[in-house]
């Protein structure tokens, strides 16, 4: 039989050991206007059935946009409405990081290569980084 010591520190450690795994990405955020700082729309994360990561706007925090389309997107999303959007796209796990996928700015139409990891200092925000070249733009968007 263990002693209360034993059960304790095993415990502790399960605890531990819970909390170093990595925060999953999959959920609803908040994202946040750059410019601003005001809360602009809000983006859920999912799995799909290939193992990718996909986020689609749900909703827009600006009710006056709720019927913007997209004009400036180009393909399948052209003139397409912003709300129900997908804007990251084919996402795969790599270690802590989501990256080899896309991200669109419904703003301007302009798609980026992404990565996505949840900020190892707070699980409640989402690092959200795109890419031209060696150019690159990170915003945070915080778990809703």
């Amino acid at each position: 039989m263990w002693s209360n010591s034993k059960t304790m520190f095993f415990l502790c450690a399960i605890l531990f050991s819970i909390s170093m795994t990595s925060q999953s990405v999959i959920g609803k955020w908040k994202t946040i206007d750059d410019n601003t700082g005001e809360a602009k729309s809000i983006v859920e994360i999912y799995k799909d059935n290939d193992g990718k990561y996909y986020g689609k706007i749900l909703e827009l925090m600006n009710k006056a946009e709720e019927d913007k389309l997209c004009t400036e997107c180009d393909g399948e999303d052209y003139n397409k409405p912003v709300k129900g959007m997908v804007i990251i796209k084919a996402l795969s796990k790599d270690g802590e990081e989501y990256s080899g996928g896309t991200i669109t700015d419904p703003k301007n139409g302009k798609v980026y290569r992404c990565k996505i990891w949840v900020d190892e200092d707070d699980p409640q925000r989402l690092n959200v980084r795109g890419y031209i070249a060696f150019l690159f733009r990170t915003q945070q968007w915080i778990k809703v």
